[in-house]
């Protein structure tokens, strides 16, 4: 299978981006969260022999993507998702399935809002409605206890890969994730991020930029205008967003279909990759859930 790394220059940015299958096929976007390794490779190449033209991409500040200062990002989350517009735009793949995962999740909504005309169909892995900080009264918050392990657990040395992919391995067993697979993520991320400073590190490895975003105004309330077939897939076992965070936003958005993975907590592991394809390739279709 065709598997081409590259950038490509998108709303006045450099996204990097992979891309999976044939050119000529129908574009699926996949939203990094924030990296695009995100997105398992298993899933690109499964998504893409079933006819897609798949294309992951980092989020400003992480991977290959354009790395200012990620203290003090100077863009906005709808800059994000306008960022996705134009990419889709720059690939030539309009309108295109769009999937986003984790912080890439917030992303794609606010782009399938703010820019409709630029997608077919909406995914959402593993996200919430709200932006990062407090959840509204009626979602469900991260596990006050996971929390507590996950952020005492001491920062590593972030300019020894084995001690950053050790620390990865160390969270993801907290979170109730694969530790094996997390620690060869975090090593292919540590690969791919530009330098060893703090700051990059951590959002090329935690997310920590996308908590410095400027998120306004709120989106929640417009999920109803949502028009695109909208597929929302969540783990029963994540602890850092719970899956009522999913059932509010399947409910929310007109017509969205449910998918919950009953043994899968925050990561997307290969034994659930099957069943996320099969779902993202019919669109149109209701899930065993609902």
């Amino acid at each position: 299978m065709t598997r081409i790394i590259t950038t490509v220059d998108a709303d006045e940015v450099t996204l990097g981006v992979e891309s999976f299958g044939d050119d000529d096929a129908p574009l699926f976007l996949l939203v990094g969260g924030t990296t695009m390794l995100s997105w398992p490779d298993a899933l690109c190449e499964l998504l893409a022999a079933g006819g897609r033209r798949v294309v992951r991409y980092d989020l400003r500040d992480s991977g290959a993507s354009t790395t200012l200062d990620p203290e003090a990002p100077a863009y906005t989350l709808r800059d994000l998702a306008a960022d996705a517009a134009a990419l889709a735009d720059a690939l030539g793949g309009r309108p295109a399935h769009l999937a986003g995962i984790g912080v890439g999740g917030m992303v794609a909504q606010v782009a399938a809002l703010d820019h409709p005309d630029a997608f077919s169909a909406l995914t959402l892995v593993g996200t919430r409605a709200v932006a990062p900080g407090p959840a509204d009264d009626d979602l469900p918050d991260h596990d006050g206890e996971t929390m507590g392990r996950l952020f005492g657990h001491p920062m590593p040395d972030w300019s020894d890969r084995e001690a950053v992919a050790d620390f990865a391995a160390a969270g993801a067993e907290i979170l109730g994730d694969d530790p094996v697979a997390a620690r060869a993520v975090a090593a292919r991320v540590w690969d791919r991020t530009p330098g060893t400073a703090p700051a990059v590190q951590m959002a090329n490895q935690l997310g920590m930029v996308f908590s410095r975003l400027d998120c306004a105004p709120r989106w929640r309330e417009r999920l109803p205008e949502i028009k695109l077939p909208t597929l929302v897939v969540h783990g029963r076992r994540d602890r850092f967003f719970p899956v009522g965070n999913a059932e509010a936003i399947a409910r929310e958005i007109p017509g969205a279909r449910l998918l919950v993975l009953e043994e899968t907590a925050t990561a997307i592991p290969d034994t659930a990759v099957g069943e996320i394809v099969e779902a993202m390739l019919t669109p149109g279709q209701r899930t065993a859930q609902q």
